[in-house]
């Protein structure tokens, strides 16, 4: 199969009034569509249980999204076996064939472009841009894993040894249960599923409660696409029901989540038990957030655009990304007039719902609206409160975008993921007590640095422990190749998605050799 070389996919400019108007129309659409309910796939078996349960609309909390029957322990566990049983003929599916299942997904994901941002805007709180990204990362995701796989299909290089024929080929693993997170709700399940699936193992699908519609729509995508049945389960449900049962099954072979340190590290726990008749360890690809750090140093001479990256950062999607800018390490030489360019930035932000495309929506729900406007009130009494600092009235959950300066490098601000619309500006007394201070979290996913100075920048490639790490940029806004996504310490497990290793995470090497006889 040849392909041409991989493309990031471009992203529709909606500072155009005609894409503008095609996005507005196709949310109009997509009302019509709402208040259906969907049913649980198994085995490519539409199932209905007794309960049920609602996605909304974090923008107006009483528009009903979709209504999805809820899964059950014993329908998760009948999930895990009859993937299982279906993985034992898919896992010697031709590549070419999952690789080309993943490039039509991508063209079908292209067609439903504006129809899959519009359920993101609706479901999510997403404004226009903030939701094609997510929908372009998606085919991003597509498109590149399906030409690594082709990439791993091919013969492996070995070294030769005399007298032998020797190979060595990747083999997909089994079943796989996937938990992908509410915040990038469309790209990072589709990039866990397709990395499943594309490798050649059978996926139980267990989408957040917050985004379940997302995972429906991904599920409908790969059937058009030609994928059989049964190689994608989708199952909805609680996680201390139906996902601490898919994880917890003997013949789950792997789990991949993305989602809180606490839920990974509960995860982690429960993969690593060995169950009655478990005949392996359980692989767990987790990526768990961060408290990430934008340091902007002395020797820094344009502090419109540091100020201009650490607020894009900070405060888009409201905050409610792994990658973003929760504190602001600021030189104390410049640290008075940085505070003042981000207080004026801020000020400008208007907040409203995201169907009407304002730069900051709602966060995804009311436990979330509550738990980040606890740490608000934390922040008052630890530091000194610059922006924001309240809830805003109405029927959606929507915070003022608030920051707090002269926090503390070990108050709970500069400690704890907040994973919403607040920011924490930390003074340091120089580059190296800005580098300490980074390093200070137990988290290490993104960061970056503002400077000149090229030794300084050198110091920061060798000693701040970050997964992805920019220089003279804000650090949110990885791009599928170019950056591959992961980090260390309690952000994770570091699988570099987007990345040419990551795919190696759903497969096993299984090395052949033959002894050449003497004709």
């Amino acid at each position: 199969m040849k392909v041409k070389p991989f493309k990031n996919e471009s992203y529709v400019d909606f500072s155009k009034p005609a894409n503008f108007e095609i996005q507005r129309q196709a949310i109009e659409d997509v009302r019509k569509k709402l208040g259906k309910t969907y049913e649980l796939v198994v085995n490519g078996k539409k199932i209905r249980t007794e309960k049920t349960f609602q996605s909304f609309n974090p923008s107006d909390k009483n528009e009903i999204i979709a209504t999805f029957y809820k899964g059950t322990k014993e329908l998760a566990n009948q999930a895990v076996e009859s993937a299982y049983k279906v993985f034992q003929k898919w896992q010697y599916s031709n590549p070419e064939e999952r690789a080309g299942i993943l490039f039509k997904a991508a063209e079908i994901t292209r067609r439903r472009r504006f129809e899959i941002n519009a359920y993101m805007i609706l479901e999510s709180g997403k404004n226009f841009g903030e939701a094609d990204a997510d929908t372009a990362e998606a085919i991003d995701f597509m498109e590149f894993y399906g030409r690594e796989m082709l990439r791993f299909a091919q013969k492996q290089p070995i070294t030769p040894f005399k007298g032998e024929k020797n190979e060595l080929v990747y083999i997909p693993l089994g079943v796989a249960v996937v938990i992908p997170p509410w915040n990038f709700p469309f790209a990072i399940l589709a990039g866990m599923s397709s990395a499943a699936i594309v490798t050649g193992n059978t996926v139980v699908l267990k989408p957040s409660s917050d985004t379940p519609m997302m995972g429906r729509l991904y599920f409908e995508i790969m059937k058009e696409a030609g994928l059989p049945d049964g190689v994608l389960n989708f199952l909805p449900g609680s996680g201390g029901e139906v996902g601490d049962t898919l994880v917890a099954h003997k013949l789950t072979r792997f789990v991949s989540f993305t989602g809180s340190m606490e839920v990974g590290i509960h995860i982690n726990e429960l993969a690593a038990k060995v169950q009655d008749g478990q005949i392996w360890l359980k692989r767990v690809i987790a990526e768990m957030g961060g408290k990430d750090s934008i340091i902007v140093d002395s020797e820094w001479d344009n502090l419109d655009e540091a100020a201009d990256g650490v607020v894009a950062a900070a405060f888009g999607f409201q905050g409610q990304k792994c990658s973003a800018c929760s504190r602001a390490i600021v030189d104390q030489s410049i640290y008075k007039e940085f505070v003042q360019k981000v207080k004026e930035r801020v000020a400008a932000i208007k907040v409203g719902p995201a169907e009407v495309n304002f730069r900051m929506g709602p966060v995804i729900n009311g436990s979330a609206q509550e738990s980040i406007y606890s740490y608000i009130e934390i922040g008052k009494k630890e530091g000194k409160l610059l922006n924001g600092g309240n809830k805003i009235d109405g029927d959606g959950f929507f915070l003022e975008p608030t920051v707090f300066y002269d926090i503390k490098p070990m108050d709970r601000l500069s400690q704890e993921e907040i994973f919403g619309p607040v920011l924490a500006i930390i003074k340091a007394k120089n580059f190296d007590d800005a580098i300490k201070i980074g390093n200070n979290t137990k988290f290490g996913l993104t960061g970056a640095v503002y400077t000149k100075n090229r030794e300084k920048l050198e110091k920061a490639k060798k000693e701040l422990l970050i997964g992805n790490l920019y220089f003279n940029r804000k650090c949110t806004g990885a791009m599928v190749g170019a950056h591959p996504f992961g980090g260390f310490n309690m952000s994770g497990t570091d699988s570099k998605a987007g990345g040419r290793d990551y795919l190696l995470l759903f497969m096993q090497a299984k090395l052949m050799s033959e002894k050449i006889l003497k004709k």
